[in-house]
């Protein structure tokens, strides 16, 4: 069964509700550390908690005189405080309150990304372990290179994504940090006891030395990670859509009852959501360069950021969210072909075998050159005429005064290609 390609989470958690609810959280935690150290009365934060609210509607109104998103929301919440609202951002400038809710939102967008990467690691496991022992070409250049099976690709997939998972995680920490600092970081408004307080309930990190803002190259780290995890969403999506080529035919993404391929061709089933992963991924590296330019900054801050980062950040962490959920669903349900492999196996006539007439030839004394030259020239004889590679061999004298017709067809033996896939395994899986 076909997967949901995404959560309703991920939209969630950035859309503009949750974003002021953020804002909130860190006005109201800041509230608290004052009332702690006793500059903002007891029953004062007593009513700031029970009143503070805002209305969305109402944000965009006042942001259309006063041109200023976070003026407009405090604006909006001292509406609903009252007379108390004037203990809210004491001591803050905007940035402490913008880049410290940012770090909520992005660590709750990486939870779910993380828990992406998860799900298709266990179908890729499985997908590694059903197909270990099928039998597939190997290939480079497009061209046939020597056999291998097709569990390898998975197992390979596998690998890839455990990195990202571990990228992932080590973006979600490296996000993890606010600040509380004002204007220029400096403390001059606010003492440090305040940020670590405040910090230290959000579970977040302090940026130990800031400027206005958080610095921005945890961001770009971050937005780098989901390129990365983009990256490797169409590296499988390029082979399914090679694979699923008619002229190789060994694999292709799930066709759905009721599902059209062409509105010109009833025949066609295209590798669709593959060419959508392929084509998603150039977003988000393309945003990830945005994230890149936004690290040198004027002085201690300017906002050219800040415009960049309301499309990347959300848009990214979306995608790749669409992406993985979008891709998961394809390997569960790939259409997979082995007969149609050991097919494609015959086509080059045997001529995965070169490498190890080569070396056998070196085992008889002549020099690689030679070998080389001497396995080449029956080799092209072979593509030229269109003949088994096995049985030219056998008649080329030259090649027989080394090797016995015996040893040639040891030689040809499809199992020797395959001995070491269990040992592979082991060192990616634990197990054989």
């Amino acid at each position: 069964m076909i997967q949901r390609y995404t959560r309703d989470e991920m939209g969630r958690i950035w859309s503009l509700e949750n974003k002021y609810r953020r804002w909130l959280d860190v006005e109201i935690a800041v509230c608290e550390a004052w009332a702690e150290l006793g500059e903002i009365p007891e029953d004062s934060l007593k009513r700031i908690k029970e009143r503070a609210g805002f209305d969305l509607k109402r944000i965009d109104e006042i942001e259309a005189t006063v041109k200023h998103d976070v003026i407009a929301f405090l604006t909006s919440v001292a509406e609903h405080v009252g007379e108390d609202s004037r203990y809210i951002h004491k001591g803050l400038t905007s940035s402490d309150i913008l880049d410290t809710a940012l770090a909520l939102v992005l660590r709750e967008a990486a939870g779910i990304i993380i828990t992406d990467i998860e799900a298709v690691l266990d179908v890729l496991k499985g997908q590694a372990l059903r197909y270990k022992d099928t039998p597939c070409m190997g290939r480079s250049h497009g061209v046939h290179a020597e056999p291998m099976t097709f569990g390898l690709k998975f197992a390979l997939w596998y690998e890839d994504m455990k990195r990202n998972l571990e990228r992932m995680k080590r973006a979600r920490e490296v996000v993890s940090y606010g600040k509380l600092s004002g204007a220029v970081g400096t403390f001059s408004n606010i003492p440090p006891e305040i940020e670590e307080r405040v910090l230290s309930r959000l579970g977040l990190k302090a940026e130990p030395v800031a400027t206005q803002v958080v610095q921005r190259d945890r961001h770009a780290e971050y937005m780098l990670t989901l390129s990365l995890i983009a990256a490797s969403v169409e590296k499988i999506a390029v082979e399914i859509r090679h694979l699923q080529r008619t002229e190789v035919r060994e694999a292709e993404e799930p066709f759905t009852k009721g599902q059209k391929g062409s509105s010109a061709m009833p025949h066609k089933r295209n590798p669709v959501g593959c060419e959508n992963l392929s084509g998603l991924a150039r977003v988000v590296r393309a945003n990830a360069m945005a994230a890149l330019e936004n690290v040198a900054l004027w002085h201690e801050r300017d906002i050219s950021h800040s415009s960049v980062e309301r499309v990347i950040i959300p848009d990214s962490s979306i995608l790749v969210d669409y992406m993985l959920n979008r891709l998961r669903g394809i390997l569960e349900g790939l259409h997979v072909y082995p007969e149609r492999m050991l097919r494609n196996m015959q086509l080059s006539y045997g001529l995965y075998n070169s490498q190890r007439v080569l070396l056998a030839l070196t085992e008889k004394g002549l020099t690689r050159e030679d070998a080389y030259a001497l396995v080449q020239r029956n080799a092209m004889k072979s593509w030229e005429d269109g003949r088994d590679f096995l049985s030219v061999l056998k008649e080329d004298s030259e090649v027989t005064g080394y090797l016995s017709i015996s040893e040639l067809e040891e030689i040809f033996e499809p199992a020797y290609y395959l001995r070491n896939i269990d040992f592979i395994y082991s060192r990616v899986f634990g197990e054989g």
